[in-house]
């Protein structure tokens, strides 16, 4: 597999969440992704971007192209240095939240997602990937 152009978006503000969804839109269109994946994974990326600001205290996202044979793709890779998730599995559970909103972010990403990835330390921050392919 080969990575592409990568885009990293600092992540800071309400407005840098919506200069991501931007970007990630762009980059979809740009692989030709139909509207509906479109809509899909710029609805995981607004979750896990707010997710990074409100929960994480900020950070950066990186859009990567990917390709895989003829295959093509876009990852999104969420990092912060916040204070971590103590208990991952709990905190992919639909319903659960540590400040207040609905607790859908985690869980209806990993939905919207075809692959998803978690790593999180306390104390140290936490990663999530994301990644859509393109049915052929």
């Amino acid at each position: 597999m080969k990575d592409m152009d990568v885009v990293v978006v600092p992540l800071r503000s309400d407005e840098d969440v919506v200069r991501l969804r931007q970007a990630a839109r762009t980059c979809l269109v740009s692989q030709g992704f139909s509207l509906v994946d479109q809509t899909k994974l710029v609805t995981a990326a607004s979750e896990l971007a707010r997710n990074t600001v409100k929960y994480g205290g900020g950070g950066e996202a990186h859009l990567i192209n990917l390709q895989n044979g003829g295959r093509k793709g876009v990852s999104l890779v969420f990092i912060d240095h916040g204070p971590g998730i103590a208990d991952i599995e709990q905190a992919m559970t639909d319903g659960y939240t540590s400040g207040g909103g609905m607790g859908l972010g985690l869980g209806g990403a990993k939905r919207l997602s075809d692959e998803f990835e978690i790593t999180s330390e306390p104390g140290k921050g936490t990663t999530v990937r994301i990644t859509k392919w393109k049915p052929y």
